[in-house]
């Protein structure tokens, strides 16, 4: 059996801007020369004693659970869900929801700062003649992945509000994902559409749809046009950190050939 891997992840990186400044990684690089010290703080060895005199080489990362690309747990969208239950965080959320068939859907031709609507997403299913099914991931490819790279990004996307989070839900829907730096709007548009209307359930609504049903959802996929529509399974398994509030993951499209 062949199987072919397409990586959906973004690198964690000190260069990329995908966050905003206060939120970037801080990677810190140690070569094998500047590892010799801890070689032999750990068993006591000298330079002289090592092949060719080098050490090893590690990393020390600051960074939060929401850099990179990741999954969100139910507990980063308020205390509760499913309307007083103790909202899970990433390492209670079942396993078997990041192993799953995947869907593409393709939602590029939306203008930066669209809020989606079912109907938007019901015409992109059409085109490809795929109806939903339940515990399906579904993928959103959006306009923030003609900005990735560039310090715009964190302002570019298309916002997945209450309406269209529950619709998906109802469907069964239990993982879905976005290559925009969030699945609502981006901050600086959903703020200014905050200002312009007074209207406080219009900031980070998509979201709060986890108050009312337990789902997870992926942020900051990549390489979205590499891949089919459909015919792959997702791989996204968050990693396990204790009470939080989300989990990197290194998600992968798997196709048989």
């Amino acid at each position: 059996r062949h199987m072919r891997f397409v990586d959906l992840s973004v690198h964690l990186d000190n260069e990329t801007p995908l966050d905003p400044a206060f939120l970037r990684p801080k990677i810190e690089y140690k070569d094998h020369q500047g590892g010799l010290k801890d070689m032999f703080n750990m068993y006591g060895i000298t330079p002289d004693q090592l092949p060719d005199g080098e050490g090893l080489a590690a990393e020390t990362v600051t960074i939060t659970t929401h850099s990179g690309t990741h999954i969100d747990a139910p507990w980063h969208y308020h205390p509760t869900m499913n309307n007083g239950e103790k909202a899970w965080t990433i390492d209670e959320v079942p396993l078997d929801w990041f192993f799953r068939p995947g869907v593409k859907i393709d939602l590029t031709h939306l203008p930066n700062g669209t809020i989606v609507k079912p109907h938007h997403i019901d015409e992109a299913l059409a085109k490809i003649n795929y109806t939903l099914k339940p515990y399906d991931i579904c993928l959103f490819h959006t306009i923030a992945s003609s900005a990735f790279g560039r310090e715009d990004f964190i302002d570019t996307g298309i916002g997945f509000g209450e309406e269209v989070t529950m619709w998906l839900t109802d469907q069964g829907i239990k993982v879905v994902g976005t290559d925009a730096w969030g699945w609502d709007l981006p901050v600086s548009i959903n703020r200014k559409l905050f200002e312009e209307t007074g209207d406080a359930s219009l900031v980070w609504d998509g979201h709060k749809a986890g108050r009312r049903v337990a789902y997870c959802q992926i942020e900051k996929l990549h390489n979205l046009e590499s891949i089919p529509a459909t015919g792959f399974t997702v791989a996204c398994f968050p990693t396990k950190v204790r009470a939080a509030s989300a989990g990197w993951t290194r998600a992968v499209a798997i196709f048989d050939n």
